[in-house]
């Protein structure tokens, strides 16, 4: 059976519970910093970020900051945003990373007490030298380039690292391809 034809089109205004205010501009909550806004307000709700922050970020009054429980609109999409969060492990890793900036100063805590065991001690030192030197020991073993080729006696061995050519080594090499 064929489908009627429409005469007409339909298209929907935003309303204001599609909308926040931020700012001082309205703000639809499709946008990106309409997006960025529920992405922060599911980090308050996930307690790493508090209500002061949350409004002097979004310059919002407290009276409009709290008017925004009302609005059921960012409500849905702010549960569905911290779903999302808690389903992938962004909420885990968050709070994790929160909590672990405390540790350096729990491990000087422990370090620098006379009345510690020396064994806890010296694991503080080793945590401690651990988490300065983060940078350092995620760098990525180099890669290499090998070629064998055994001709008998003669062995004709390439082995050099992966690295991206300089702009003189690409000159080069396409000098000497012509």
């Amino acid at each position: 059976m064929a489908r009627p034809k429409r005469n007409t089109t339909s298209v929907t205004k935003s309303s204001d519970d599609d909308c926040v205010i931020l700012r001082g501009v309205s703000v639809p909550l499709i946008s990106d910093l309409g997006g960025a806004f529920i992405t922060d307000c599911s980090r308050n709700r996930e307690r790493l970020l508090n209500d002061n922050q949350m409004q002097e970020k979004y310059s919002l009054s407290p009276d409009y900051w709290n008017g925004l429980a009302q609005n059921k609109t960012l409500r849905l999409k702010i549960n569905a945003e911290h779903e999302r969060r808690v389903r992938n492990g962004t909420a885990a890793q968050e709070s994790a990373a929160k909590i672990f900036a405390d540790a350096p100063e729990v491990l000087g805590t422990i370090l620098q007490d006379k009345s510690a065991s020396p064994r806890h001690r010296i694991e503080a030192a080793r945590e401690l030298r651990a988490t300065a030197n983060t940078g350092a020991e995620s760098t990525p073993s180099a890669e290499r380039f090998v070629i064998t080729i055994n001709l008998g006696e003669d062995k004709f061995l390439i082995n050099k690292p992966i690295a991206p050519m300089t702009p003189d080594e690409a000159k080069e090499a396409r000098d000497a391809e012509e």
